[in-house]
């Protein structure tokens, strides 16, 4: 299947962040694109203005007669109506990853891989290219801050970035130029069974690296058997190729020095907020080393980064009140971001509200959920988003706020939550979880604005 001869696109499951940022590459190609996902959002607004024909219900009478091709996300179910109609039809139907590794053949590849910080390192790294003057394509698997977007695209560019996703194998379409892996913590169970499983699947991955390619790897990550690729670590913690040292907080931004090849790069602005994102940033200073880039060059780039939505995003930053929200979504993710925020916040009150993504994942780190959740002083949790999966029997949130160990907690539904929210005296407030709280942040935000206004 060649790309260029396709002149007409419907994407099954359009809304989503990983599809609609494929979405943007083909509309700015001027390809015709249409697709459905089951409920409006911002994002699909944006689409819609971008001049992509998008519908909310599953109706094959609304898809347009001259599809091409059909690109689909493992999140719609196959018994989706229109999935059924385009399957028994003979359509041409592709996984959103088998495309990404076609588009990706014609470019030098970075590829982000990893549990954590994915979206964070490829939105850093492309904006530190940018920034330096070179051309680059991105997909990215957050809204840029600087560009307002997912999907970010010079003219010309032979060079792309792109998240490697592990859910589904997807990242095993890809075959990159420079690949980073930051973390390989037991996730999408629903999917490999085992950790040793996924991690099986990682190696793979960086087995498919070009000959000539390079891993860059958290140091202390390790698979079953030798790479022959040659790889460059990295730590927060401890001596590797490229290590942090002399970590400080100045208005609540963290600032560190870099060591590598025996130099000392002082006073780096880290990349994103919370300490964890100093290792990321890490992550995205050897990337950008490998591009050829002047050290000085992307330590000026990093202080004009903005920032990803919904990672460690400040919505609202006063002295008497803080808003930040973040797609925390694992237990490791949890524990490492509330964690980040008590350092920076002491002796302030922080109030988390916590949407559990998927059934599955709660079933299988409920625990692990329960001892993260533990860290803050007021624990909020919203009902399971079920995404792409049925009902378990005997597993909601009620049955995790159960098992967290805090007097301070409580079971809201999203209709009430706004209202309960009013009535409570928080410090620093916290929304966390990769289902549709993201939707809730803009109202709760309003709300919170509306009220310190009369109070100042």
């Amino acid at each position: 299947m060649k790309l260029k001869n396709i002149h007409s696109i419907y994407f099954l499951g359009i809304g989503g962040i990983g599809m609609s940022a494929l979405a943007r590459y083909f509309n700015e190609k001027g390809t015709a694109v249409s697709g459905y996902d089951k409920t409006p959002t911002p994002l699909t607004k944006q689409l819609i203005n971008e001049g992509m024909n998008i519908h909310f219900e599953e109706n094959i009478n609304l898809i347009p007669s001259d599809i091409d091709l059909v690109i689909y996300t493992p999140a719609v179910p196959r018994y989706n109506k229109e999935f059924q109609y385009f399957y028994n039809n003979n359509f041409e139907i592709k996984k959103r990853s088998e495309i990404l590794g076609s588009i990706t053949k014609n470019y030098f590849t970075i590829a982000v891989a990893g549990t954590h910080g994915k979206t964070t390192i490829s939105a850093l790294v492309t904006h530190v290219l940018k920034y330096s003057g070179l051309k680059v394509t991105a997909l990215i698997g957050g809204i840029s801050k600087n560009y307002n977007s997912n999907f970010i695209n010079t003219p010309n560019s032979d060079i792309i970035v792109v998240e490697a996703d592990e859910y589904d194998r997807s990242f095993l379409t890809l075959c990159p130029d420079i690949a980073v892996i930051t973390s390989m913590d037991a996730d999408h169970l629903d999917i490999y069974g085992t950790k040793e499983a996924l991690i099986k699947s990682f190696y793979l991955f960086a087995k498919q690296i070009k000959p000539n390619g390079k891993l860059i790897i958290k140091q202390g990550l390790s698979f079953p058997e030798k790479l022959k690729t040659k790889t460059i670590s990295y730590s927060l913690k401890n001596k590797a190729q490229l290590y942090v040292q002399n970590i400080k907080i100045r208005n609540n931004k963290y600032f560190f020095d870099l060591i590598y090849n025996d130099k000392i790069i002082k006073d780096i602005l880290s990349g994103a907020p919370g300490k964890y994102n100093i290792e990321n940033s890490v992550a995205a200073f050897a990337v950008c080393l490998l591009m050829g880039l002047d050290e000085e060059e992307i330590k000026k780039a990093f202080k004009t980064y903005n920032g990803v939505e919904r990672r460690f995003d400040y919505r609202i930053n006063k002295n008497d009140f803080v808003f930040i929200d973040d797609y925390a979504h694992h237990p490791n993710e949890l524990k490492a971001f509330i964690t980040s925020v008590k350092e920076l916040y002491t002796n302030k009150k922080i109030t988390g509200i916590f949407q559990p993504h998927l059934y599955s994942r709660t079933r299988d780190f409920a625990d692990e959920f329960a001892k993260s959740l533990e860290l803050l002083d007021e624990v909020i949790l919203l009902e399971i988003y079920p995404a792409r999966e049925k009902p378990i029997k005997g597993i909601n949130s009620k049955m995790l706020l159960n098992k967290i160990n805090n007097k301070n907690k409580h079971l809201y539904s999203k209709t009430e939550l706004i209202n309960k929210l009013k009535n409570k005296n928080i410090e620093i407030l916290l929304t966390l979880g990769a289902g549709d709280i993201g939707q809730l942040v803009k109202p709760i935000e309003r709300m919170f604005t509306n009220k310190l206004n009369k109070i100042h």
